[in-house]
């Protein structure tokens, strides 16, 4: 136990905790969630630290969540896979792969913890899968009384439609039971495409793929595109060579990207061109491997982010609003936006609940000041009924979320059940959630 200044990974959030715990096992996670209501502190569950927004900063008792973090039970014939909470990502895929099986989808990091993840919607790409949280088939949850419940869709219906995607704001998640698939490998098939190009030929790209994505390069007409589609694991290999993997993964992606941006940021005026530059470098290449080797890469370059979930159908017009809000009010932006899609699910919180999407990400380095271009980028995504991401950087309230989410008031109605003295909120939550 003790007390520390923490910091998410981004820097855009800090805390100062009464103090730190960090359970070893359920009863003395359930011990920690006790101790603080009889102290009359709130209680905050943090993982890694990758969400951008303040859902994990704690204002009371921290509860480091890096002990928790073994195999329950893995049953290869169901594909039913139990770890306790603070598994990191990278850590269960090498588990599934000695398994034979795999995450449906996942995004692009594998640095999350798998409680993190799925509380806050995180979600990779593909019209034909969803987020993290679709996965999740049972819960064990320590709650406000210090008490420990298991749900799933049969065991306490409500609270697990409402935890399975629930923001922190419900109890510290324990262990989290998923259902996983037989291991499969993807082909990666990524080139340069004009956005007019890509845009004119959406549908298809978006329907022929099993994961497809593009990433816009501000102040051009360039893209990037990926289209990852799913093979069996008799297929062979094709992983690309340890050069190959460094010259796209280690240098043009993280090491040189880095030096790009910090001379954007030195020297602001450079940043259209490095941005045509860095269009040209990100080339053409073909691989195939092991799915989480495909959809999860390395991130070392320091960024913020904002991302919204928009009506699939609003995607082209956003995306000429953006392209033409960033000349006009001449923001420069080093980081490509990012675009991805899911099918609708019926999750309560869930960004894609109810409604096929498409999500529009966008990036600063964080030498950058963020502020302008983002507030602009908000302003387009809200007008087109975007809901934005609860692990990254928004200004909405409970008011206008209450308008976004269908199952808003029957989250607040199980958590008013739950935790009525809201010993897990935190500002964050205050303002997103409401009082």
């Amino acid at each position: 136990m003790g007390s520390s200044i923490w910091q998410n990974w981004s820097g855009t959030e800090n805390a100062d905790p009464a103090r730190t715990v960090r359970p070893a096992d359920v009863a003395e996670l359930a011990a920690a969630v006790t101790a603080a209501a009889s102290d009359g502190l709130r209680v905050k569950a943090v993982g890694t630290g990758h969400s951008f927004s303040g859902i994990a900063v704690a204002d009371g008792v921290q509860v480091d969540m890096g002990a928790l973090d073994q195999v329950v039970a893995v049953d290869p014939r169901s594909g039913l896979v139990t770890v306790e909470a603070g598994m990191p990502l990278w850590r269960l895929n090498q588990i599934l792969d000695a398994h034979g099986l795999a995450l449906e989808n996942m995004g692009d990091i594998d640095r999350q913890t798998i409680s993190g993840a799925i509380s806050t919607g995180t979600h990779g790409t593909g019209d034909r899968y969803r987020g993290f949280a679709w996965q999740v088939k049972g819960l064990k949850l320590v709650l406000a009384d210090g008490s420990t419940v298991q749900c799933t869709e049969f065991e306490r219906p409500e609270l697990f439609a409402a935890a399975r995607l629930g923001l922190g704001a419900l109890g510290v998640i324990a262990e989290v039971t998923l259902q996983c698939v037989p291991a499969f490998r993807l082909k990666a098939v990524e080139r340069p495409e004009r956005l007019d190009t890509v845009l004119e030929n959406l549908d298809e790209l978006v329907s022929e793929n099993d994961h497809f994505e593009f990433y816009w390069f501000p102040h051009t007409a360039r893209t990037l595109t990926k289209l990852n589609n799913r093979y069996a694991m008799s297929e062979p290999s094709r992983a690309p060579s340890r050069l190959s993997y460094w010259w796209s993964e280690g240098f043009t992606e993280n090491t040189l990207f880095e030096a790009s941006n910090r001379v954007g940021a030195r020297f602001p005026g450079m940043v259209p061109g490095l941005n045509r530059l860095a269009g040209r470098v990100w080339s053409a290449r073909e691989y195939t491997d092991v799915s989480h080797r495909v959809f999860a890469s390395p991130r070392s370059v320091v960024f913020r982010e904002m991302e919204y979930a928009l009506p699939r159908e609003a995607l082209p017009g956003v995306l000429r609003e953006l392209q033409a809000m960033v000349e006009r009010e001449r923001h420069l932006v080093s980081f490509p936006v990012e675009v991805r899609f899911a099918a609708a699910d019926d999750i309560w919180l869930s960004t894609a609940q109810g409604r096929r999407t498409a999500y529009v990400a966008v990036h600063q380095y964080h030498r950058h000041d963020h502020g302008p271009y983002f507030k602009d980028c908000a302003a387009i995504f809200d007008a087109a009924d975007g809901r934005p991401h609860w692990g990254k950087m928004h200004s909405l309230d409970a008011e206008r979320l209450g308008d976004l989410y269908e199952h808003f008031d029957d989250f607040l109605a199980v958590r008013k059940e739950v935790d009525p003295d809201r010993r897990f909120s935190n500002p964050y939550l205050e303002r997103v959630l409401g009082d």
